[in-house]
């Protein structure tokens, strides 16, 4: 590739996100639903994270995981949907190019973090059941905040390659990208360039990171669900098995529309439409943040008892 090529001269200054393609007539209505959903997620990831702070009979690993898991929903949907609403509502897509590959960085390692939190949770739900004896001695609050620490070094060291290997990239001016946020192959595939390195670099990252992190998470909930079922108490299979039916439902949430939205990109998009490609990209960073708060609120007796406890003490002091 030619020196002028490695120049900021060939990077467009500014980047045009359209929204959804050959939706433009609906984006008002598409918004109000997406809104609606952003609100939810921030009032029940809020409510998580202030019960668990403030009540310090839930500073036990799980519920600490669980507020890193809100922390993280709350980022995840904080980056995106403010500017998604712009755009289908005020048709403000404009965006720089620097700002672009920011938000594309956000989403991508904090998407790799939560990956990380559900990692790290179904290894709390494998020490709890397989070795509850040294369940606090192993998941110690120093524990805990190294695990959160490796998986935001783990998360950035994955994702920051994704800036440089887009900065080589010459773009001929093309800067209009069919889409409500700045993601990796989106803008990889503006360019005029070869983007082999962009496709192999992103599909070994979805691999090795998310990958191998739910092949773990599968592994841990073969050895929990052995484990469980060697219970001699009918009520104790059952208290294990409903603890870890809200972590599997998170998971669930979580991978289901990531892969479908990763496969198709890469693998896809002839099959898929592109107004569907991007519509179910927008869901799998408002699902998650969405119904984890849902999943666990109704799931978990002791949040759901805090919850009301907090929401009767706010009424009272209204």
């Amino acid at each position: 590739m030619s020196t002028s090529n490695l120049s900021d001269d060939s990077l467009p200054a500014i980047m045009f996100l359209t929204g959804i393609p050959g939706l433009e007539w609906a984006h008002i209505w598409i918004a109000i639903p997406f809104c609606a959903m952003y609100l939810v997620a921030l009032a029940g990831n809020a409510a998580l994270i202030l019960v668990i702070v403030t009540d310090s009979a839930l500073h036990a690993p799980m519920y600490l995981f669980l507020c890193l898991l809100s922390f993280t929903d709350l980022a995840l949907s904080s980056t995106t949907v403010p500017k998604m609403l712009a755009i289908l509502w005020l048709h403000a897509g404009e965006i720089s190019f620097g700002g672009c590959l920011a938000q594309m960085f956000c989403v991508h390692s904090i998407y790799a973090l939560e990956s990380s939190v559900l990692l790290a949770m179904a290894f709390d739900r494998y020490v709890a059941i397989c070795n509850p004896l040294r369940y606090t001695t192993i998941l110690n609050h120093t524990v805990i905040g190294k695990i959160g620490l490796v998986g935001l070094l783990r998360s950035v060291a994955i994702v920051s390659p994704f800036i440089f290997l887009l900065r080589r990239l010459p773009y001929c001016g093309h800067h209009v990208m069919a889409h409500t946020y700045c993601e990796h192959m989106g803008i990889a595939r503006l360019a005029c360039g070869n983007i082999t390195v962009n496709i192999v670099y992103g599909l070994t990252v979805a691999l090795l990171a998310m990958g191998l992190d739910s092949i773990l998470i599968a592994i841990s909930y073969g050895f929990i669900l052995h484990a469980v079922f060697l219970l001699p108490s009918q009520d104790a299979r059952h208290k294990a098995l409903s603890t870890c039916g809200s972590h599997l439902g998170v998971i669930l949430v979580f991978y289901i529309p990531a892969f479908f939205s990763f496969l198709t990109h890469r693998f896809g998009q002839h099959q898929v439409p592109k107004n569907v490609h991007i519509f179910l990209a927008n869901l799998y960073v408002l699902v998650p943040p969405v119904l984890n708060p849902i999943i666990y609120g109704a799931r978990t007796k002791e949040i759901q008892s805090r919850l009301l406890r907090f929401l009767h003490l706010g009424k009272i002091l209204m």
